[in-house]
């Protein structure tokens, strides 16, 4: 009446959930200037300069031991680490409990921990509107966002 039937065991693939990370930056480093990325970057250092992605699929991950001193452009942003400059995100920002931004969020989409903390403006922009209107928009030097920020 009851037979025992062989079952084979779940295994579950953890690498489907994790993104693949293109390029990771360690503790050890300090970096004085600009970035540019594309693809899937984690940032666990120092940062003397801007983070720009003009990748639409980008993803920059700041780790709690990451700092970056300027303004951040990508696609996708989390952050459990520390900014001081606006965040411009054309589509999702994850702010995670130890996330310290100072500076205006510009974001599509944002999903905020209890903890984290935005000492600035938080701006919403629909995924059509182009990240171009974000860095116009944003309160730094109008020629360091040309420089900078240009697309």
């Amino acid at each position: 009446m009851f037979k025992k039937k062989n079952k084979k065991p779940v295994v579950v693939n953890t690498q489907q959930s994790r993104p693949k990370v293109d390029a990771m930056l360690n503790r050890r480093l300090k970096i004085a200037g600009d970035v540019h990325f594309s693809g899937i970057l984690h940032v666990e250092c120092t940062i003397e300069g801007d983070l720009i992605s003009d990748d639409e699929t980008s993803t920059l991950i700041l780790s709690d031991a990451g700092h970056i001193k300027g303004s951040v452009k990508a696609s996708n942003v989390m952050v459990n680490g520390r900014i001081d400059g606006n965040v411009l995100a054309s589509h999702k920002v994850e702010l995670y409990e130890k996330s310290r931004i100072n500076g205006d969020l510009h974001y599509n989409l944002l999903e905020m921990a209890v903890g984290a903390g935005v000492n600035g403006k938080l701006v919403h922009h629909e995924l059509s509107d182009p990240i171009k209107t974000s860095a116009e928009n944003a309160d730094i030097n109008p020629s360091a966002a040309q420089a900078k920020f240009s697309v």
